[in-house]
Order: structure tokens, then sequence, then C-alpha cells
């Protein structure tokens, strides 16, 4: 047995160099079979010899980027320990945390995923600098990914949060809605918001937005910026268009994350316009560095009749059967439901 002491005094950088709930030394004790405890400012290291001074390189490589430049990511330690002589298999994927809390309490109540898919999702956020989420509505692919952004805020690992929304509009213009521009899209940022407010109380997320440490803002906004340091969400990705989508994804900078969430099932582009999703998935599934996560109906955590919804809408595309409307028992009798029957009007349903 043999063990190695590296000393870190300041707070913020054994955050960094610990990462979110001590992911990046649990990434370390797997790659190198080894302990890591700290207490009061010492980092111990016990285990084999080779894998104890790989350990050791390995942090202090990463302390000194921490000091270099603020922050590191699960990529820079994968890459550092590999580096040092970690072997790591080609397309791992990264540990189910069982459903552990997202490092944010609000108005008394915890945050955290409650399903195995859900799980997956938001390790798969901490893991990798670029997640797509696919999956039905209601099963959390904003809320998580807006919640782990708020983590890694106050964390101190990024100095930014965008939340992104294409204004693509569903049966009705833009141009029919009252006030100004600003006015126009709030409709389409709002559930951005809603999941905000979940999170962080509303005089803060206000003030945090006027010093633009958290911008909401629709997709056509994004072009020609650079983010560094940043938590970049897309939501409603399934309608951007293939051009929009590459836009989008080559805004990335230094030390910055972006999540890719959409469904689907619920398009709203032209007829025959390729959703710059779909597209994405296709063309850039092979790359090891990105994560991609397909919730499923199991993990709708809304109402309990938005599952049943949206396994009856599936069961309908998968079977191709008629969606003819039918003849309902439902009448209408001088502008009331009712279910008599005799000289009322039936209902199409």
């Amino acid at each position: 047995m043999t063990e190695a002491t590296l000393t870190v005094t300041a707070p913020d950088e054994l955050l960094q160099l610990f990462g979110p709930r001590d992911q990046h030394l649990r990434k370390l004790r797997q790659l190198f079979d080894v302990t890591i405890t700290h207490r009061n400012g010492r980092v111990r290291i016990a285990g084999e010899g080779e894998g104890v001074s790989g350990a050791m390189r390995t942090l202090e490589k990463l302390l000194h980027k921490v000091q270099k430049q603020g922050a590191i990511g699960g990529e820079d330690v994968e890459t550092a320990a590999v580096e040092e002589g970690a072997k790591v298999e080609p397309g791992a994927k990264p540990k189910v945390s069982g459903g552990e809390d997202i490092a944010i309490q609000h108005a008394g109540r915890r945050i955290r995923p409650r399903t195995e898919g859900q799980a997956k999702y938001v390790d798969a956020i901490r893991e990798y600098d670029l997640t797509f989420a696919t999956g039905p509505a209601g099963c959390g692919k904003t809320y998580l990914a807006v919640a782990t952004a708020v983590e890694a805020l106050k964390a101190g690992q990024i100095r930014k949060i965008v939340l992104v929304r294409p204004a693509v509009e569903a049966g009705e213009s833009l141009g029919f809605l009252p006030g100004d521009l600003r006015a126009k899209l709030n409709p389409y940022l709002r559930p951005l918001l809603d999941a905000l407010g979940e999170m962080v109380d509303y005089d803060q997320a206000r003030e945090l937005m006027e010093q633009e440490v958290i911008e909401v803002i629709p997709l056509a906004y994004m072009r020609g910026r650079t983010l560094n340091d940043a938590f970049i969400i897309l939501d409603e990705a399934q309608n951007t268009t293939i051009a929009q989508m590459k836009m989008f994804l080559t805004r990335m900078g230094e030390r910055s994350k972006m999540v890719v969430s959409g469904d689907a099932t619920q398009l709203d582009l032209p007829r025959g316009v390729t959703s710059g999703l779909k597209d994405a998935i296709r063309r850039l599934h092979r790359i090891k560095a990105i994560g991609m996560i397909r919730l499923t109906g199991e993990d709708i955590v809304r109402h309990r009749l938005v599952q049943r919804i949206v396994e009856a809408y599936e069961e309908t595309e998968n079977t191709g059967a008629s969606t003819r409307p039918r003849r309902s028992s439902v009448r209408v009798i001088g502008g009331e439901l009712s279910g008599r029957s005799g000289g009322e009007e039936t209902l199409d349903r």
C-alpha cells in the first residue's frame, strides 16, 4: 500500500478540483483504482504504487489548470488521467447516479431525478460538454437541464447561463400578438423562465438577468456569438432547421457546456423541412465525447394523465391507426354538455 498527499487550502480550488458532488474524484478513483480522501486542506491518495503516482500527477496537473483558468470539466479530468497512464474504455458511459440530489434547495424542496432515465440524463450533462436529450413532454428535459445549470453557476464552474429557444409559430403568427418584439417573444421563452423560477427567487433571477449572468433569448440572437465559461441550453430543438442547429452548436466556447433537448413528435416546422435536432443526432452520434440520452414515457413526471396521453398518441402513430373523428356520446344541449339522448346535436371528437 502506497500513500501520497496533496495540499490544497483554497476552498474555491478544492471545489473545482473535486467537481460537483465530488464527481471528478469519483472518476479518478475509478480510473486509477485508488482511494482519495480530504481533510483540513490535505488530499490523501492511497492504493497500489503506480495508481497512486498516476492519480497524484493527474491531481497536480488539474490543480494547476484550475489555478490558471478557474474551472475544469469532466473532459479535462479524463484527458489528464489518460496522459498519466489511466486506461479509459472506448465509448464508456457515465455511471447512473441512482437519483442523487442536484445541489439546489429552493423553498424547502430538493431537486432530484425521479426516474432511472432522468438520473442518466443528469449524469450525462455532468459528464459531457455537449448532451442531446430527446423524449416526450413531461419527462424533465428542460427542468433538469436548467437545474444542473443553476447548480454549476452556484458552484462557480461557469459564469453565465444562456437559455435559448427557437421562436417557431404553432399555428399563430407573431405579428398578430400585441406589443413590441420583446412582448411577442415572451410566450416562446416562458417555459424556460418558469423552470428557472422553480430554482431561483424572483428578485435574484431578475438581478442576475439584469447583470446578464442569466440570458433567456430566442435562437436567432445567437448568431455571431462565442460563449466561454457558459452553460447553454437549447430547448424545443426539434423546431430548428439544419442550418440553425449548426449555427447554435458552433457557438460553444472554452470551458462551456451545452444541452440540446427536444421532442421529435411535437414538430412545428413547415412541411418538408428537416428537423435540425434529428439531423444533428444522425451526424454526431458516433462522436464519443457527446452524450446522447433518449427519455421515454416511463420518465414522465407530470400529471399521471400525461403519460397515458403520450402512450395513446404513440400507439396510434406506431400502428398507423386512423385518426379520423369518431362519433361521440357527448352531446350539446343549449350550449351545455350532457349525456342525455333525444334530439340533441352529436359532436365529433
